[in-house]
């Protein structure tokens, strides 16, 4: 079993800065890829940005030059560095880790940005 867990949401004004935490435990050592997943309400859940085992990453137009994905294997963590938030960033934001075929979420962590 996998256990996922975010943290690192809050309350932040427009053009401030969030440092998401994706941490995995468990049986993850063949981790495929971790993503890092919004919502916001009234809206279909959407890719942020995702990166593999062997580093490759992809971002989501609209967060690209502002966010960075990166992960600690040793903390077998993942972070999302969120810079220059807008309002429209406002979601709930999950994590997603894939181990073979197998798909885990965590319960999310809610990000709002204030205009």
């Amino acid at each position: 079993q996998v256990q996922v867990v975010e943290s690192g949401g809050g309350l932040v004004q427009a053009g401030g800065s969030l440092r998401l935490s994706c941490a995995a435990s468990g049986s993850i050592s063949s981790i495929n890829l971790v993503g890092w997943y919004r919502q916001a309400p009234g809206k279909q859940r959407e890719l942020v940005a995702r990166i593999s085992s062997v580093g490759s990453i992809n971002y989501a137009d609209s967060v690209k030059g502002r966010f960075t994905i990166s992960r600690d294997n040793a903390k077998s963590t993942v972070y999302l560095q969120m810079n220059s938030l807008k309002p429209e960033d406002t979601a709930v934001y999950y994590c997603q880790v894939v181990i073979m075929r197998a798909v885990y979420w965590g319960q999310g962590t809610q990000v709002t940005v204030s205009s």
